[in-house]
């Protein structure tokens, strides 16, 4: 496992809207010279996007996938007060402090299903990654996919871990299928579930969740709910564990969804 630890850079420059949107993510640039995807914490769903971008991004990296760094961008207060755009200028106000970026893959274009078609061992993967993260967020329309220098990279984790919108029944939901796994654009290659089930697993230790879930600030974990951030932080690690012990269960589902069309 790598223990590297996540960096922290500072936001120098907002560059530009990556596109139309509720949230608003931004390519801006950093103290160290360099362009990110910048997911604001003031924007959408707040927090808890960026803790399912942190989390689901990680685990995706420790299980062996391309996804491009992530980092913790600092956004100081007075950074907006030049933005000409008053609904920009709201969000960057409104998220002042701690947030999440990725470096940006300057180049990529978008993964197109038509145009490249990925093996069965890494479509499996990915769909297998998806069912644990229950990300609802990887279809045909929006395939959160990029294809760089010739190679598939995964971006926008922020629709995943759905559970914790409202905390309800998380314990039920760590077990549960994942139904929305019939929309996912690489379901149809996926045809090596079970050997992708036995290679994730064993990469996904309770030792690696644990040091994973640890990364998330305490900053966005106080903006979760009645929890206190130790709180909120053990029921991600209960989660993804009982996730991951329980994936028999999203593995057998995703395979019906797929035998539905093909």
């Amino acid at each position: 496992m790598n223990n590297s630890t996540i960096r922290t850079v500072q936001v120098t420059r907002y560059v530009t809207p990556l596109r139309e949107g509720g949230s608003l993510p931004a390519i801006v640039e950093a103290d160290d010279g360099f362009l990110y995807a910048l997911k604001f914490r003031g924007a959408g769903q707040g927090s808890k996007a960026l803790i399912a971008e942190l989390l689901g991004g990680e685990i995706a990296r420790v299980l062996g996938f391309r996804v491009p760094e992530i980092v913790f961008a600092q956004l100081d207060e007075a950074f907006g007060r030049t933005e000409p755009d008053e609904e920009i200028q709201d969000l960057l106000r409104a998220s002042t402090g701690l947030n999440l970026a990725l470096h940006y893959l300057s180049g990529a274009i978008t993964f197109d299903p038509a145009v490249t078609r990925p093996d069965a061992a890494l479509a499996s993967q990915i769909v297998w990654l998806d069912c644990l993260l229950t990300n609802v967020d990887r279809t045909a329309k929006n395939t959160n996919m990029l294809m760089w220098h010739n190679e598939l990279w995964l971006i926008d984790h922020g629709a995943s871990l759905y559970f914790h919108h409202t905390w309800d029944d998380w314990k039920v939901q760590a077990v549960k299928p994942f139904v929305r796994v019939k929309d996912h654009v690489l379901l149809a290659w996926a045809d090596e579930l079970d050997m992708a089930d036995k290679i994730l697993k064993s990469k996904l230790t309770e030792p690696v969740i644990e040091y994973i879930v640890q990364q998330i600030p305490n900053e966005w974990l106080a903006d979760t709910g009645e929890q206190s951030p130790t709180e909120a932080r053990e029921v991600y690690r209960q989660f993804l564990t009982m996730r991951v012990a329980a994936s028999e269960v999203f593995v057998n589902e995703a395979k019906d969804a797929r035998k539905r069309i093909v």
